[in-house]
């Protein structure tokens, strides 16, 4: 993509941001905005005539809403699409469905103000690079099929059957895992399958402020885990799940046989924040042999050394293969670098961290918590 210019419908009905976005986009030169677009219905007009590389496509608009306009537009190309979400409760809900039904990625809609161009420049800008070059026919099957296995399953999620005292076997160890682009549906699938007995697990979910909470929520309405946004200060449990909240690092420091979270307000790493490599790095450091570090899904290399540190301590890691995976960047760069222990097809994600966490327990397999 680096020699051929990327190709924009940028599609929102803020007069505004349909600027600001024009303008990010207008001042890069491997790209331009061909054509933008104040909702849906105007949208699926320009699509035929300009036949764009990648459209930025708002998720609140009259007359149709986004995630109308989603489905039209895939139904007519395969084409990427780029949700440019509000931060509001509400927003990050419609960008998860969104992420579901086909879009490839979101940025956050800043406030309006001084800095709304600037902090939205480099990630729009980096978002729209990646997103142009992928092969969104391949990512649509993916999705299609986990649609379908989902409905072949019960719609209601198992109860949460936790006892704090079966589990002291997997009380001193721990699951450390990154994952960034096609996050939010690949988890879905992981924690949809999970079943307790477990051991803690933490997870970084390239996220911005006030995304990770509703993703928290939406992941333990279906999960038979425990799952919850880190606030700081948790003391790590079997059978529950922390995800680092955006815009903090999410590191562990050692609290007796277990571990305790810290938030921290320290500079990106590896160009994110919250960043894997910060995670599973304080991992190995506290679990060595007794972590298992396990890299998804995304864009970038965030992650790779947090997986080398998790190896040289003894510790195992498992990496999502590309077969299954909507961005097969992360994982890949750990894969090659020697620093994943084994792969996983998605659908077997939840059976293959069952079968390790397994050889940790003395108890017969058959024992629940």
């Amino acid at each position: 993509m680096a020699s051929k210019t990327i190709r924009v419908l940028v599609v929102d009905d803020s007069a505004v941001f349909r600027q600001i976005i024009s303008d990010i986009i207008n001042a890069e030169e491997d790209m331009k905005v061909v054509a933008t677009a104040a909702d849906g219905l105007q949208a699926l007009e320009m699509l035929e005539r300009v036949y764009p590389d990648v459209i930025t496509l708002d998720v609140q608009m009259p007359r149709m809403d986004g995630l109308a306009t989603l489905d039209a537009i895939l139904s007519r190309r395969a084409v990427p699409v780029l949700m440019v979400s509000s931060l509001t409760k509400l927003g990050a809900n419609i960008t998860f469905d969104a992420l579901e039904r086909g879009a490839l990625d979101y940025v956050a809609k800043p406030s309006y103000g001084a800095d709304a161009r600037a902090g939205l420049r480099d990630e729009l800008v980096r978002k729209l690079r990646a997103v142009a070059g992928l092969d969104v026919r391949r990512i649509l099957d993916i999705r299609a099929e986990r649609k379908r296995r989902r409905a072949e399953r019960p719609a209601e999620p198992p109860p949460k059957t936790i006892s704090e005292t079966e589990c002291t076997e997997l009380a001193d160890k721990c699951i450390a895992l990154g994952i960034s682009t096609g996050g939010p549906p690949a988890l879905t699938v992981l924690f949809e399958k999970l079943r307790p007995p477990m051991p803690p697990m933490v997870v970084v979910q390239h996220m911005p402020p006030n995304f990770t909470k509703p993703l928290a929520w939406r992941l333990d309405s279906i999960s038979a885990l425990c799952i919850r946004e880190a606030e700081g200060g948790e003391v790590l449990k079997p059978n529950h799940v922390l995800i680092a909240p955006g815009g903090k690092h999410l590191k562990l420091l050692r609290a007796g046989n277990s571990a305790r979270t810290v938030l921290d307000d320290g500079p990106p790493v590896s160009g994110h924040k919250p960043s894997v490599d910060v995670l599973m790095t304080s991992a190995a450091a506290i679990f060595g042999p007794r972590c298992l570090g396990v890299i998804m899904t995304g864009m970038g290399r965030d992650g790779a050394d947090g997986c080398r540190a998790i190896r040289q301590a003894g510790g195992y890691v498992l990496g999502q293969d590309e077969a299954t995976s909507d961005v097969y960047g992360m994982n890949k760069v750990a894969f090659v670098e020697g620093n994943v222990d084994r792969q996983f097809a998605l659908p077997s994600g939840a059976a293959v961290i069952t079968q390790y966490v397994r050889q940790w327990l003395r108890q017969p397999v058959a024992a629940q918590c």
